[in-house]
């Protein structure tokens, strides 16, 4: 089994109270119970008391060949369509769909697992990533408040962090961003990838609204940050339209917000199947078209990436915004704390062949 990495092997006398699930569920070792709450219907928490709560990721290349996550939970209920975490259901034995949307890992002592891990002597307070696999303020931390304690010891520690959700959730935790950043680098951005309510709602059905994240941006400047917005993917011949884009754009840039990062969708498998059947129900006239754009592999052919570019390019510089280097190793923003940096960072912009997707 998979999940031997992800918990403690310590259980309850309560555990599975209410399990209906699949046997790899019921075979988890460290599994402290399988809840419902009525509060979240349709959704599934199983806590698990998690061994470590820093996960090194290679890829980072120059001074800093690795970097550094946390992901408090597993699974999401923001339920994207395309999100690109789903194959990591796979590995604990769950499907990549509605497993991935319903059935969510929560690993319930792992701000007291980092706590511990951040005052090793070893450590080195390299930066930590919040955001990279699954959203960290997806609706179960309305349920289980998991982030202030997270924030908390990497601030007391000295080391330095950034976010990158969806939920507006986020703004529960600005004041107590704000008094870590006066101990540490505090980066903050927010994914928005859609502005038309009806296709929003359709492939991201577990989100806040488009509207409440940019007022949750809005609140992140008036907090006194630089919060970024990442908007990705952006989705051939259904978010690429000149309209759309300067729309996005000048809906960012009235926030107050300054930095806007954008890609095309990527479709690896385990997220490919899903993404597809979502298109033949939704919008079956493109299927042909996305057949042949992916035909070769999970990225966006050359060409179109080139010419999403220019188009961005040019919205961008329209509405005055600019665009930030990413972290190599965690997809999200470089930290700032890495600022002296910053022009080798730029050299090393992330590739295709190093499974991070172009940024324009």
């Amino acid at each position: 089994m998979r999940w031997s990495g992800q918990a403690a092997t310590a259980t309850t006398d309560d555990a599975l109270p209410e399990l209906e699930s699949t046997a790899a569920i019921a075979r988890l070792s460290g599994l402290q119970r399988t809840v419902r709450p009525p509060e979240f219907a349709g959704l599934v928490f199983h806590e698990v008391l998690a061994k470590s709560a820093l996960n090194t990721v290679p890829g980072g290349g120059g001074a800093l060949p690795f970097g550094h996550t946390i992901n408090p939970y597993r699974g999401c209920t923001h339920a994207c369509v395309y999100c690109f975490a789903r194959p990591t259901h796979g590995y604990l034995d769950l499907n990549t769909g509605e497993d991935f949307d319903r059935q969510i890992i929560v690993k319930i002592n792992v701000a007291d697992v980092l706590a511990r891990e951040v005052r090793r002597p070893s450590w080195g307070r390299h930066p930590v990533a919040l955001g990279t696999n699954t959203d960290p303020y997806q609706r179960a931390e309305g349920r289980y408040g998991l982030m202030p304690g997270i924030i908390t010891a990497l601030a007391e520690s000295g080391t330095p962090l950034s976010i990158l959700t969806k939920g507006t959730l986020l703004r529960r935790d600005l004041p107590l961003l704000q008094s870590a950043r006066e101990l540490v680098p505090v980066d903050v951005a927010m994914s928005i990838a859609i502005y038309d309510d009806v296709l929003q709602q359709s492939i991201e059905p577990g989100t806040p609204t488009t509207e409440a994240r940019l007022a949750t941006v809005a609140a992140a400047v008036e907090a006194g940050f630089d919060p970024a917005v990442f908007l990705m993917p952006v989705l051939p011949d259904l978010t690429d339209t000149r309209a759309h884009l300067d729309e996005a754009f000048a809906r960012i840039r009235a926030t107050g917000a300054r930095t806007v990062l954008t890609s095309a969708l990527h479709l690896k498998p385990g997220v490919r199947e899903w993404w597809f059947a979502w298109l033949e129900r939704e919008h079956p006239h493109l299927v042909g078209r996305y057949r042949a754009l992916y035909a070769a592999g999970p990225y966006a052919p050359a060409g179109y990436r080139e010419w999403l570019s220019a188009r961005v390019r040019e919205l961008r510089a329209r509405h005055g915004l600019r665009t930030r280097p990413l972290d190599a190793a965690t997809g999200t923003l470089r930290s700032a704390a890495l600022a002296a940096d910053r022009s080798r960072a730029d050299v090393r912009r992330p590739t295709m062949s190093a499974g991070t997707p172009a940024l324009f």
